[in-house]
Parts: C-alpha cells; sequence; structure tokens
C-alpha cells in the first residue's frame, strides 16, 4: 500500500514440501475470522500482532510467537499503531507429525498448547529458515525448519483432543458442513438448509459455531478461499477460481482472499509459478524478491530492508546448552 508501508509475501520453497511462507509487515491491515488447513508458526520481529482466538484477545509482541493449530478459528491485526512486522511458516499436519514422532515423546496428534509463546530464541530460528529459502539454501532450511518445530513442541507441545461429534447439534452441524461442501458455490440460504436437516434456523447456527467457531456464512467464507488456493496452485487463472469456488467475480475473490491469506490471489499465484521455475529461484541472492506492482489490490510485495536482512546473522545450528 503505497505511503503505509504494508508489504508481504507468501511463497513456497521447492525443497521444503507441505510448508507454506510467509514475510510481511502490516499497519492497518486486519485479518477476519479463518482458519488454516496447516499449522501457524508466526515470528515475531517488531511491533505487536493482537489475535483472538480460544474466546480472547490474545498479544504477541517482539520475540513472541504466534502458534495457532490446524482449523482453529482466529483473527489478526496491529496491537500497536505502528503495526507489527513478522516471518511465518506454515507446515503441514503431515510434517508436523513426522517431526513430533522423531523428536518428542508426544502420543497422539500433536500440536501447540499455547497460542503465544515468548521465546526470541525460536523467533530467530523461523527467520533464519526464511532466509535460507530466499538464499536456496535448502540443508539449512530443512535442518532450521525441523530444529525450530521441535523447540516449539518441546516447549509448548501436547497432544490435541480428538473432536467427536456426540450431540444431535453436533452431528446437525457435521451434515450442514457437508452441504456447503458440495453446493459451495450455489449454497442453500439458512432457513432451507436448516430444513433440509430438520431443525431450525437459529438451532442450526448455534450448532454451527459451537462445533466450528464461526457462523456458517462465514466458514463457507473461508471454504471458498481454501478451495480457491488450491485451484491457484493448480493454475486456474483467478477470474476462473473465483467463479468455480461461487465468488461472483474476481474482485469479490481478492477481497476475501486478501483479509485471510494476507495478499490477493494473482501475488499468491505468481509465487506458486516461480517455485515451478525452481532452477532460476535457488541462484537469486537473498534480496532479490518479486516485487511487480499488484493491480489487484495496494499491498506491495514485501521487500526486505538492509537491517531486515542482516537479521539473523547467520544460520549457526544450536549449541549444546541451546538445544532444543
Amino acid at each position: 500500500m503505497a505511503g503505509t508501508g504494508e508489504r508481504a509475501r507468501h511463497w513456497q520453497y521447492a525443497e521444503l514440501p507441505g510448508v507454506d511462507l510467509l514475510r510481511a509487515r502490516y499497519i492497518r491491515k486486519a485479518f477476519v475470522r479463518h482458519t488454516h488447513e496447516n499449522f501457524v508458526i508466526a515470528a515475531i520481529a517488531d511491533g505487536v500482532e493482537v489475535f483472538h482466538h480460544g474466546g480472547g484477545d490474545q498479544y504477541a509482541g517482539a520475540g513472541a510467537l504466534a502458534l495457532v493449530n490446524p482449523d482453529t478459528p482466529h483473527t489478526g491485526r496491529a496491537g500497536v499503531p505502528e503495526g507489527w512486522r513478522y516471518g511465518a511458516v506454515y507446515p503441514s499436519p503431515e510434517v508436523v507429525a513426522d517431526i513430533a514422532a522423531e523428536t518428542t515423546a508426544i502420543r497422539g496428534t500433536p500440536g501447540f498448547v499455547r497460542p503465544v509463546l515468548d521465546d526470541p530464541y525460536a523467533v530467530g530460528l523461523v527467520h533464519q529458515v526464511l532466509r535460507a529459502a530466499d538464499e536456496g539454501n535448502a540443508l539449512a532450511a530443512d535442518t532450521l525448519l525441523r530444529v525450530a518445530v521441535t523447540r516449539l513442541l518441546r516447549l509448548n507441545g501436547g497432544a490435541l483432543p480428538q473432536r467427536q461429534v456426540r450431540t444431535a447439534g453436533a452431528r446437525i452441524a457435521a451434515r450442514a458442513r457437508e452441504v456447503l461442501e458440495e453446493r459451495m458455490a450455489e449454497p442453500p440460504t439458512l432457513e432451507t438448509l436448516a430444513g433440509n436437516l430438520g431443525t431450525s434456523p437459529f438451532a442450526l447456527l448455534r450448532a454451527f459455531r459451537e462445533v466450528y467457531g464461526m457462523p456458517p456464512h462465514a466458514w463457507l467464507t473461508d471454504a471458498r478461499v481454501r478451495r480457491a488456493r488450491r485451484l491457484l496452485d493448480a493454475g486456474t487463472a483467478p477470474a476462473e477460481a473465483a467463479v468455480a469456488v461461487g465468488f461472483t467475480d474476481q474482485p469479490h475473490l481478492n477481497r476475501h482472499f486478501s483479509r485471510i491469506v494476507g495478499v490477493p490471489p494473482g501475488a499468491y499465484q505468481r509465487e506458486r509459478k516461480n517455485v515451478q521455475d525452481a532452477a532460476r529461484r535457488l541462484h537469486l541472492p537473498s534480496d532479490v524478491w518479486q516485487n511487480e506492482q499488484l493491480t489487484q489490490t495496494r499491498t506491495q510485495t514485501y521487500r526486505p530492508t538492509a537491517e531486515e536482512a542482516r537479521t539473523p546473522p547467520s544460520y549457526g545450528t544450536p549449541s549444546a546448552s541451546e538445544s532444543p
């Protein structure tokens, strides 16, 4: 956004399969309630991020990490006037499970216990993962990601509770979700959906919010963006993806996509295409970033400053006294 300092880059590195990467600075941006299929490990470098999670606002400042488990509703906004700058990795549940099985004693599905953890050392590890990915250093990126996830699981990990559909309301909510997934492009009204499931609109609304943490219409928007991401990853044009998932047009997709993912769909897809040209990307220096002017939004692609590029200074692996 010209003149505001907001910028972001959401990308993948071919040598880190199952992991999304983000580097961003936001000031006025606010993320609506949404979920991720992957884990969120966001390392705050400057400023403060506030995110609603688990029934209350959580605050993560410089030197802290915001940690969100998959399929957990949360928001995001600045907690101070100057906003917040952070780097994030989004490892898939499979990646985290493999690391947990090898390096921890967690039994069951691993996850994070608390949504905020003050740990400047782990913050540095996350930023080193991003820097290694920028520089095409596959060995460092993979090593540091595993060290960071292991450390966070040992400090703040545990087995996630298994969600079981027990009550009649929970079963109705699950059936409603199935219908919305099947009819994503042409969803029924709340009244029609409730009637088809043999309940009332408000009973369905209460049950759905209790199980999924958001009302059906908000869940549907989140699900549409998820599906649009998959289509964009597969090479579908943003305008076609918008219609396929039920948005009226590309600007409609742009608006919701940016409020959930943090970048517009065009910028998101360009980075995915760049991953396919890994041979060229692996030889780019760390400060070379995609910096096209975006027509869909005024958010700029993130280009790190000289000071940011020097932090952290190295890929040094933990010493014996610092091991996770």
